[in-house]
């Protein structure tokens, strides 16, 4: 399955890939659901690993991460607003991407005004009506000053990076997992201008050796082998 978001129509579209991990197989599924109700131009999107729960967030009307339920995991149609919702507004008023820690406790926003990835502690695990700020962030000026995608290794000790100003994905090491205020760059990077020179979101197939990256130039999700 996959899952695309845009900022023109606020709706998040459901496709299914015949084989699994391949882009080049997807099919859309006549599956969508609106997020209008809540926030307009959707930035950032995330779901649970078990497909129960999706998240999503909006520059406006307001900076918020909006919490959503999934009756049947992984099928959008089923989709609906769990009234749960969190501003980020106070550490950055343009929020472009999101991302939750594995055990759902920690909750990052990547925000364009500052150039800041932001951690979040959830008190209830997966709530993010109960998230609050843990004071900890990671400048990311020094390779990108226009984030447009970040994404985490599932245990928290890699984090990656891609933005519109160098068209380049960023690799960096959390020295205590999941803790954004020990992140370093590896000086490691790749470039991807060749296919879009907008990037806008980015993910990490689960066993680490395929990435995708969509673009806002193209329009197209580009995957790649590690």
């Amino acid at each position: 399955k996959m899952y695309v978001t845009g900022d023109i129509n606020n709706i998040v579209y459901q496709y299914t890939l015949s084989t699994a991990w391949d882009v080049s197989t997807a099919s859309y599924d006549s599956v969508s659901f609106n997020l209008g109700s809540q926030t307009v131009n959707p930035r950032g999107m995330f779901f649970k690993s078990d497909g129960t729960k999706m998240y999503a967030m909006g520059s406006t009307p307001s900076q918020a991460v909006y919490q959503y339920t999934l009756s049947t995991a992984w099928d959008i149609s089923t989709a609906s607003y769990a009234s749960k919702s969190f501003s980020t507004s106070t550490q950055d008023t343009i929020p472009e991407s999101l991302f939750l820690s594995s055990d759902g406790t920690k909750m990052y926003v990547m925000g364009v005004s500052n150039d800041f990835v932001y951690q979040y502690t959830l008190s209830i695990a997966w709530d993010v009506s109960t998230a609050s700020y843990a004071s900890k962030s990671f400048s990311t000026s020094s390779q990108e000053g226009n984030v447009g995608g970040m994404f985490f290794k599932d245990d928290g000790t890699k984090m990656f990076l891609v933005g519109t100003f160098q068209d380049s994905i960023f690799q960096y090491t959390l020295s205590t997992a999941w803790d954004i205020s020990t992140v370093s760059y590896d000086s490691v990077s790749f470039d991807i201008s060749s296919q879009d020179i907008v990037p806008q979101a980015l993910f990490i197939g689960s066993d680490g050796t395929k990435i995708y990256v969509s673009g806002d130039n193209t329009d197209f999700i580009y995957q790649y082998s590690s």
